[in-house]
């Protein structure tokens, strides 16, 4: 994990401190950018939501689907945890924080905005970053590839629908065009393009596909740093109102991180699936695709809204809960391995 990675939090809160300066600042050129949409989708933001995930998705090989056998029970665990228990927890969690207990501290008008970003938030299944939070654990690299994979060819079908269901039960509206558009958008599209061009560099040799990747890597965090400015930009004002929301609105995305982590991690070993696929499970069912999340907030509800800022918290956070929980699994192998 190189040291750009290491503190992405670090540079997310400047990126939070700059936006919410420049917003105070030149609050007319943001109208300008907030403006530049078509089909309620913004421009600006779609040109950097594909810079952050094409580079990501090359390197997902859709070909490992054909290992998924070799590793059944954890990933069985694995999708238990991603698509029927995360999303539904942490909505249970937004309704007990957000809508009741934290309620009195948060603006009234947002609070539904704010549900729906937490739901967005654990609805995509984390993408590229599993790659490194499961080296560090000295997890099965052919098994995280392979959970990746099946994760985003589920994403393409099931994130529309998910979502809406449990926007539905929480009773906010959703607008089914909209959220089909960023769908198309954000998943279908960027997973064709990044398949295709690597195809095209695979074909020229590895050392051409390596070479590209470590010249485009590190765009996907230049982009996700360039659109939180956008976004603190726009959110500045509500943010100097009520400076505890980043506080309240991390509290369920913590405590879902570790639930969701602890509870993959206890299934893989009451099914005895060794260390090294325990781990990268735990991760990668605890971890969120945040720049899926924050394109469509922003897409659904606009820059301004509550659940764009949701969606950020979660990026806030990412980097030193899931450091986090690698130490706990890998301090805890002689445990686990007890079994």
């Amino acid at each position: 994990m190189n040291s750009f990675e290491r503190y992405l939090s670090v540079w997310v809160f400047l990126c939070i401190v700059a936006g919410i300066a420049l917003g105070q600042m030149f609050p007319g050129a943001f109208q300008v950018i907030g403006g530049m949409e078509f089909a309620r989708v913004n421009l600006p933001v779609g040109l950097l939501i594909w810079v952050m995930i094409i580079p990501m998705l090359v390197k997902v090989d859709f070909g490992a689907l054909a290992q998924v056998r070799q590793h059944v029970k954890g990933i069985g665990v694995t999708l238990v945890v991603n698509w029927l228990v995360k999303p539904f927890s942490m909505a249970l969690l937004a309704w007990l924080f957000i809508r009741h207990w934290f309620a009195p501290w948060l603006a009234p008008d947002q609070i539904d905005s704010y549900i729906a970003g937490l739901i967005l938030l654990a609805a995509a299944p984390c993408t590229a970053m599993v790659f490194v939070w499961s080296r560090l654990t000295g997890g099965d690299p052919l098994f995280t590839l392979t959970q990746v994979a099946l994760n985003d060819t589920i994403m393409v079908i099931a994130f529309a629908p998910l979502v809406a269901f449990l926007l539905g039960i929480s009773a906010i509206t959703v607008p089914w065009d909209t959220l089909i558009t960023s769908v198309v958008l954000y998943i279908v599209i960027p997973v064709i393009l990044a398949q295709l061009l690597r195809k095209s560099l695979l074909a020229k040799g590895t050392d051409a596909f390596d070479s590209l990747m470590a010249r485009i890597g590190p765009w996907s965090i230049a982009a996700l740093l360039v659109t939180l400015v956008l976004l603190f930009a726009f959110q500045g004002e509500a943010i100097l109102r009520q400076p505890l929301v980043i506080a309240l609105l991390a509290v369920p995305i913590l405590i879902q991180v570790l639930f969701n982590s602890a509870l993959a991690y206890w299934l893989n070993r009451a099914v005895g699936e060794k260390h090294n696929i325990a781990c990268p499970s735990a991760l990668i069912g605890a971890s969120n695709f945040f720049e899926l999340a924050v394109a469509a907030a922003i897409s659904l509800f606009g820059f301004h809204s509550g659940a764009a800022l949701a969606t950020v918290v979660g990026v806030l956070i990412e980097v030193p809960v899931m450091l986090l929980v690698v130490r706990i699994v890998n301090s805890s192998k002689g445990w686990y391995e007890r079994a």
